[in-house]
């Protein structure tokens, strides 16, 4: 039995929309539906965030060069990044827009609520910005390059700007951060960003801009007009916005908050795991449970990004391959939380061996030969003998494991398990000789059964990795996607003898050289 009450709430970061989706767009994405689905299959009550970030100076810059008002130029590239929540089949349960009324609301109220806390004030603001990066640099963080001020962290120019702003007091949540983290060591992960934050938080806060008066594309500070809401607190605000922030009464905001799991990439690790809960604790609102900084998907050696010209656009890919062979690639050959590659020669490499050799292969010769000799019927077995229960066995003996391995955002635990059991599925086939035993009926009758029992219980960890070919093998054996269980895959007796299953198209087409 599962506990309905158990919530679980997962947010991608909002997407800066001002130019094309890329891979590494869609990789945070896929990632986070893989966490989504994995959990709404053990019964979680799942909420699955993603969005767009629709202000800033980035944006108004991109409008004016289409000649478009700044919320038509938002309309417009949003619906790419609503397009492609479809396209990657994420099972999203809301897509955010930060210029929407909802977002605003939300935005004033926690500005309104720091403001009465005494934790912002009116000051002036001296200093290094990118407006590539919306982001404010101290001296040490800046150095020149080409004869231009660039970030050292992201290489992006850097201008120097005077203006009067308010600020945040951030140098006061130094050592309250610090504590934060010590008392939750998993707040942030991996531990290497973890540490990377730590070294930041040690290395001493400074107040933090957080409005702009030369910027009017944005949320209006309430208090004074003149200023616009700095792009990050703005930005930051849309995962209680989601929750209709600041009714905290709502079935919403009571069930979801604080978040389970805020997915990001690693660029993005200091506005989330120090502006962020520190934003949080001075309103009194808890910060969510974990942040993850995943890494980069790099073309050769360098990050995707529109200035370089190297981007691999996913949309192709999914056209030309297909979307699972691509959601596949990331969740298994990315090994997560680091920075990974992806080309063409890679991807047709692991459609060729994993998917179409290995998962593809079993399903096609079991159910084949389950068709020439029983007539695609589900045999009666007899009792399991030892290497029966020991191959079926590992999914119940590895059950905790994996949810843990989940719950700690470990993938390559859980794909290299179930990459284990195909392997391990294939070798029972080949060694159990199954065409050899017809003089045998009982027995060919049972390794039948452990086979069609191991592809169902595969198929179902493949499931959230792989949805669309997952269903397509589920099909067969008329298990529909609103009756996955995560828990089913501890029963070793699933199937009914006598009942007749489908036949199963080729899943996986190898990708032959031209």
């Amino acid at each position: 039995m599962y506990l309905m009450d158990k919530n679980f709430y997962i947010t991608t970061p909002i997407y800066y929309p001002s130019a094309k989706p890329h891979m590494g767009h869609a990789y945070s994405s896929i990632i986070a539906d893989f966490f989504a689905r994995f959990k709404r299959i053990c019964g979680y009550n799942v909420f699955f965030l993603t969005g767009t970030d629709e202000h800033g100076q980035k944006i108004l810059k991109a409008s004016e060069n289409a000649n478009l008002e700044p919320l038509a130029f938002c309309d417009l590239i949003s619906k790419n990044f609503q397009n492609l929540s479809k396209t990657l089949n994420l099972t999203n349960d809301d897509f955010i827009r930060t210029t929407e009324k909802r977002h605003f609301d939300s935005v004033r109220a926690l500005w309104k609520i720091l403001e009465q806390n005494d934790e912002i004030y009116l000051s002036k603001y001296s200093g290094w910005y990118s407006v590539s990066d919306e982001a404010f640099y101290s001296d040490d963080e800046v150095e020149t390059k080409d004869k231009k001020k660039v970030a050292i962290s992201s290489g992006s120019n850097v201008e120097w700007v005077e203006e009067e702003s308010y600020f945040f007091r951030l140098s006061k949540w130094q050592n309250k951060l610090l504590d934060f983290y010590n008392k939750n060591p998993n707040f942030i992960l991996p531990e290497a960003r973890r540490n990377e934050v730590l070294s930041f938080v040690k290395g001493g806060l400074k107040d933090l801009s957080i409005s702009r008066k030369s910027l009017k594309w944005g949320i209006r500070v309430p208090s004074n007009e003149n200023h616009t809401i700095y792009v990050w607190l703005d930005a930051l605000t849309n995962y209680l916005s989601a929750l209709n922030y600041p009714d905290t009464k709502n079935n919403l905001y009571k069930n979801f908050w604080p978040a389970s799991l805020h997915l990001i990439g690693k660029d993005i690790l200091r506005f989330h795991a120090v502006f962020w809960p520190a934003f949080l604790l001075a309103a009194k609102i808890d910060p969510p449970k974990r942040i993850y900084g995943h890494g980069w998907i790099l073309s050769g050696d360098e990050k995707m990004s529109k200035s370089k010209g190297n981007i691999l656009d996913p949309i192709d890919i999914i056209k030309e391959y297909g979307l699972d062979p691509l959601r596949y690639y990331l969740i298994k050959e990315v090994s997560f939380g680091n920075d990974g590659n992806i080309s063409r020669d890679q991807l047709e490499r692991c459609i060729n061996s994993d998917l179409a050799n290995n998962y593809g292969n079993l399903c096609q010769r079991v159910i084949s030969f389950l068709d020439k000799n029983l007539n695609l019927e589900i045999p009666n077995k007899a009792n399991f003998e030892n290497e029966d229960h020991n191959i079926l066995n590992k999914f119940d003996e590895n059950y905790h494991n994996l949810i843990n391995a989940i719950d700690n955002q470990n993938i390559n635990y859980y794909i290299n398990f179930v990459i284990n059991q195909l392997f391990a599925a294939n070798k029972y086939f080949n060694d159990q000789e199954p065409w050899n035993k017809k003089n045998d009926i009982k027995r060919l009758n049972t390794i039948l059964y452990v086979s069609l029992e191991l592809i169902r219980k595969i198929s179902i960890l493949l499931y959230p990795v792989i949805p669309e070919s997952a269903l397509k093998v589920l099909s067969i054996f008329n298990v529909k996607e609103t009756e996955l269980t995560y828990i089913s895959i501890k029963n070793n007796n699933f199937l009914k003898p006598k009942t007749k299953i489908k036949k199963i198209e080729i899943l996986f087409k190898k990708i032959e050289k031209k």
